[in-house]
């Protein structure tokens, strides 16, 4: 019985053990928070990985990263943010790829204000526009193109409320701070949620696509598992009821 027994412990020894759990620290651009956290419970329950986020504008996860701050991964709002990463060496070669396309959208909660063609830009019938800070946030941004090629960026200029990224400036219009104002299509997507009021979304011609990219910022098998999970179609199905575009 002994060599059996034996036998029998050595085959137990080398059986492989299933992969430990870990945690993954996420930078995500505000825009995609409410869709990553969908997609990130989605993957956690399959993997048994941990998905921690960190939303906040990609101007300023970018400069974080640069000084060193411990993300795994970085889910941007634009593409120039990571590509720069990648040139700097900062990422895991090969795993710069883009995740949605972003839609912009001019909303107001009085349902009686934005018209369908956008021409309550020209009007006096409010007092503050919100957009995002257009040197931080891609969506502040494409709001400054779209004002620009209207010819309306300097005469709104002294009614501007700025906010650091595209939550903060959703946040003002939904509180009645600013009565419209520059928000990303994602945020009256959500679902489960019904967001009246009026809206005008701009032609695409008015400003650069919004596609947005991620990187890999630390090599592990957790965060590869994560990128790949976000690549697939359980994922971008999450992606695309949220209101954004597939690549």
């Amino acid at each position: 019985m002994w060599p059996s027994m034996l036998l029998a412990a050595l085959l137990l020894g080398s059986a492989p053990l299933p992969l430990a759990a870990d945690q993954i620290r996420v930078a995500v651009a505000s825009n995609f928070r409410q869709a990553m956290a969908a997609a990130a419970e989605r993957f956690e329950h399959s993997s048994g990985h941990e998905v921690v986020l960190i939303p906040g504008s990609t101007g300023k996860h970018y400069a974080q990263i640069r000084n060193g701050a411990p993300y795994d991964a970085f889910f941007a709002a634009d593409v120039d943010k990571p590509l720069r990463l990648e040139e700097e060496r900062r990422i895991v070669p090969g795993s710069r790829f883009t995740y949605a396309i972003g839609q912009l959208v001019l909303w107001s909660a009085d349902p009686d204000l934005v018209d369908p063609a956008g021409e309550v830009l020209k009007s006096d019938r409010f007092r503050h526009l919100a957009i995002a800070n257009p040197d931080l946030a891609p969506y502040g941004a494409a709001a400054r193109s779209v004002l620009q090629a209207l010819g309306l960026w300097d005469a709104l200029a002294p009614k501007l409320v700025r906010g650091e990224n595209i939550e903060q400036t959703f946040q003002f219009i939904i509180s009645g701070n600013a009565e419209l104002g520059f928000a990303a299509r994602s945020q009256l997507a959500v679902p489960g949620r019904d967001f009246a009021g009026s809206s005008w979304q701009p032609s695409n011609a008015l400003y650069p696509p919004i596609e947005q990219q991620a990187v890999l910022l630390q090599d592990s098998p957790a965060g590869r598992a994560l990128l790949a999970f976000m690549q697939g179609e359980e994922a971008r199905a999450i992606i695309r009821a949220y209101g954004y575009d597939s690549p």
